[in-house]
Order: structure tokens, then sequence, then C-alpha cells
């Protein structure tokens, strides 16, 4: 069984420094200061944050269905402005998933450059006997990870920043 979800977020700054934080392990920064809820730590495992680094994801306690997940870049396009993750240990994975694939992609205005519109697709795919399991995704973490870029970018980055290396 194969999904997707997708969504959408207006930004009030321009897509060049709006990639400045998707295309960087600054977003990572962002998601871990901002929404603790969703992400209790990201560890650095491999990389520079493009193409081929890896990440762990730890969640918060709370988070009854994962404790964490590995995911490794495998698009990081400067010319598209456009990042691609995917799972690749852990998390979605041990609920039958066999694809849990992240997109995120800044689209430049094209009547005002002083904005832009950032974008997230979820492409899943998982076994036969774990298609129950369909209900358990969700596009809103993704939301609220636009939500604090966009929110990052429109105060103008006032909270310092730094991503933890292992």
């Amino acid at each position: 069984m194969f999904g997707t979800l997708s969504d959408e977020l207006e930004v009030k700054a321009p897509a060049s420094e709006a990639w400045k934080v998707y295309g960087t392990l600054l977003l990572a920064d962002v998601v871990r200061q901002q929404l603790p809820d969703v992400l209790d730590k990201i560890d650095v495992l491999e990389g520079d944050g493009g193409p081929g680094t890896k990440l762990k994801l730890t969640f918060p306690p709370d988070n009854k269905l994962m404790s964490y997940s590995k995911e490794q870049f495998v698009v990081v396009d400067d010319q598209k402005m456009m990042k691609v993750a995917e799972v690749f240990e852990g998390g979605y994975l041990n609920l039958g998933f066999t694809l849990y694939r992240v997109t995120f992609q800044v689209l430049p205005s094209l009547n005002d450059e002083s904005s832009c519109t950032t974008k997230c697709i979820l492409d899943y795919e998982l076994k036969e006997d774990a298609a129950e399991n369909a209900s358990l995704i969700n596009i809103q973490p993704f939301t609220a990870i636009m939500k604090a870029a966009a929110n990052y970018l429109e105060t103008g980055n006032a909270t310092s920043t730094t991503t933890t290396n292992n």
C-alpha cells in the first residue's frame, strides 16, 4: 500500500533565505529548539547536511509509537531548493512500513521576491499485513516544522542554534 500526503505554507522571507534553513542542518536545530514536543533530540551521525547525511531523531518519552528513527538525506538539490530524507532504521519501519520519505521544497514567489512557499510531501509504503497502520500517518508534524521554520525566518533568526554531533 502506497500513499502520499502534502502541505504548503506561505513564508514572508525570500526563497534564498528559506533555503539556507531547509538546505542545511539549521532546520534540525530550529525543530529541536522550537518543537520539543515533536523531537527530543537530533544527532548528526554522519555528514555535513548534504546528500548522504545521516541523522538520528529521538522522540519525546511520551511518544508511545516509537522512540527513535534514523534518516538519510538522499537528495539535497540547491538548484531546485529541495531536500529528500528517507528513514532507514526505526520509526515507522518498525511498524510495517517499507518506505517513509519526506521531501521539503522551497518555491520562490513569482511576483514577490520577499516571500516564498515551503512545501512538504510525505510518501510512504507499507506491507499489506500492516495496512491498518496507514492511519498512523499524519502530515501535521511536518506542517509544524514548516511553521517553526517560518517563525524563525520571519522573526529575524533571533534564537541561536547548535547541532549535536556524534
